[in-house]
């Protein structure tokens, strides 16, 4: 099996109830994640353990169905895929594999957080990925979207 991680972390000046409630919705994901164009079945949030909604690229040809599997506010939150990896809208096609994606929220001082998001790419040898899947483990990625949950977060905080 081959396993490609990729880490990173951003201090926001919000406590972790604030950065945790933001980020674990999906509905902003289409915000703030790059290539994350269309958020569906999303139930009710804040999600509960074993709640599961699907995403989508901008050709909305490639979905991801997503199960919750941690949910501890404000501390960690845990979501995987498994099975096929990007089937088409009737469950389709796709490759064998696994993604998990753990948020970590730690608080070094008042009214700061320390937002962790690991992501994990699991592929089985007799199924490889194409390697352009994997650009969504590309660390420019993942900073973009910290970029963008600090910018999401500082025009929130300046609405009245």
């Amino acid at each position: 099996m081959g396993i490609v991680t990729t880490s990173s972390e951003t201090t926001f000046n919000h406590p972790p109830e604030v950065v945790y409630d933001f980020v674990t919705n999906p509905a902003n994901w289409t915000r703030t994640y790059p290539n994350s164009a269309h958020i569906g079945d999303l139930p009710d949030v804040p999600l509960k353990v074993g709640d599961t909604w699907e995403e989508a690229g901008p050709a909305g040809d490639k979905v991801f169905t997503w199960h919750l599997a941690i949910a501890m506010r404000p501390r960690t939150w845990m979501f995987n895929s498994v099975g096929l990896l990007g089937h088409d809208r009737d469950g389709n096609g796709g490759r064998q594999g696994r993604i998990t994606v753990t948020y970590q929220f730690t608080q070094p001082g008042p009214g700061i957080t320390l937002f962790s998001r690991t992501m994990t790419i699991e592929s089985y040898r007799h199924a490889p990925l194409p390697a352009k899947f994997f650009l969504i483990v590309d660390p420019a990625n993942i900073d973009a979207y910290h970029a963008a949950v600090a910018r999401e977060l500082a025009t929130a905080s300046t609405v009245p």
